[in-house]
């Protein structure tokens, strides 16, 4: 039987397994397992040729009872309401695992922003904010960049939602730029939060950082800070890099501005011509100390998952590692550290962007980096503390279950707490 592959249907499982390990309540599983609410609009836009385009865009609500939603929005080709709905839940338990006050949501266009001008982009940005600007706001549910989304279109977005509002609202999305209000720090807090649990994983397994071989799937925005920060942080060697097109090997290391020339002018991380070319499956399967997966969802699975040789597996994307996949990574004793802690650092990062909007006063680079460092580190003890408890109970789980754990019993005791159930 094929392995299930359905994002939603992978979330729902993880939540099922945690909630029969932690012997959840059956009224607050049953609630937790189903978003709130899900909306799906139509959003004409006009092209460049005169035409108009109908574009698809999803905003899904899972849970807000521990404060107002969170979650990114994607402009993605192949972006689906099932996907949406899977980031909307792993989004819920993101926030209460780092335990900010916030629930999880999500959103998405199903677009090619290749295939898109300047224009033709900021009308759909504009008009995706009007078709769902009832499903939103700064308390509400505050939206953020996400695959294929910028900080510029964060603010065509909070732009078009301030116009619609009369009145100036910095506080509806993160992620803006830095000229309408965003946060210092913001545009590598999921690489440098990623990294700061990287460096709580080598302490925790007696791993030196200065020697490890790294190998990163994506050379998206959490890829790129993730290949860049690794080397200036830790002194790390990265020897792998890839993108959409496919990627690049080295043994003696890749060198991270030439690769970031190379891919800007040729348009693929491949255009580096010092390296050995692969694919992103061969990538996943190096001889690395450390593998990042920071691109899209079931990237490793039960067919390839006991070819993973790396020590650490650090889970920068949503979803990269299926539940056979989870098992597997168990077995062989791949620390596999789960995409809801690893990184959360958008979303902590976000949360003091919206915190700084409503205060009107704003935070240094340094200042933000610190309070990051203090929340995700204390996320990543917490997980590792949960673990061994249950193992101490004779009951063996990996670091996901014990972040679920965690992130689902705080939002099932916030909706007991406020009569839900």
């Amino acid at each position: 039987m094929a392995e299930e592959l359905n994002p939603f249907k992978i979330a729902q499982q993880q939540l099922d397994e945690a909630a029969e390990i932690m012997q959840l309540d059956k009224t607050a599983h049953a609630i937790l397992r189903e978003p709130m609410e899900t909306l799906i609009v139509n959003i004409p836009v006009k092209m460049r040729d005169g035409s108009v385009k109908v574009f698809q865009g999803f905003r899904v609500h899972y849970n807000n009872a521990r404060g107002p939603m969170k979650g990114g929005i994607r402009f993605h080709p192949q972006e689906s309401i099932d996907t949406v709905k899977a980031l909307s839940a792993w989004m819920t338990w993101k926030t209460a695992l780092a335990n900010i006050p916030y629930g999880g949501a999500k959103g998405g266009v199903i677009c090619d922003t290749k295939a898109l001008n300047d224009e033709e982009l900021e009308n759909l940005s504009r008009g995706y904010v009007r078709a769902i600007h009832d499903f939103i706001g700064p308390d509400i549910d505050i939206p953020a960049p996400d695959v294929y989304t910028t900080p510029q279109i964060m603010a065509w977005m909070m732009d078009e939602y301030s116009k619609l509002k009369g009145r100036n609202e910095f506080g509806v999305i993160t992620g803006k730029p830095l000229e309408t209000w965003g946060s210092e720090g913001r545009g590598d807090a999921t690489a440098m939060g990623g990294m700061y649990v990287l460096r709580e994983a080598a302490k925790y397994k007696g791993i030196d950082l200065k020697k490890a071989r790294i190998a990163i799937q994506g050379f998206g925005n959490a890829g790129t800070f993730a290949f860049s920060i690794a080397q200036k942080m830790f002194g790390s060697k990265v020897v792998a890099i890839s993108d959409s097109k496919g990627g690049i090997y080295s043994e003696d290391g890749l060198d991270f501005e030439a690769v970031q020339k190379a891919k800007q002018s040729t348009g693929t991380v491949q255009g580096y011509d010092k390296a050995q070319k692969i694919t992103n499956e061969q990538l996943l399967e190096l001889d690395a100390d450390i593998l990042i997966p920071a691109a899209l969802e079931n990237q490793v699975t039960g067919s390839n998952a006991d070819k993973v040789k790396a020590k650490i597996l650090l889970e920068l994307a949503n979803g990269p590692v299926t539940m056979e996949a989870d098992k597997i990574l168990a077995e062989t004793g791949v620390f596999d550290l789960p995409d809801f802690l690893v990184n959360s650092g958008g979303v902590i990062v976000s949360y003091f962007e919206w915190v700084q909007n409503i205060g009107g006063y704003y935070w240094s680079a340094d200042e933000v980096y610190a309070k990051l460092d203090k929340i995700i580190t204390k996320s990543f003890n917490d997980v590792i503390a949960t673990q061994k408890a249950y193992e101490q109970k004779g009951t063996k789980i990996n670091p996901r279950m014990g972040a679920y754990i965690i992130a689902v019993d705080r939002v099932a005791k916030a909706m007991k707490a406020r009569g839900w159930y």
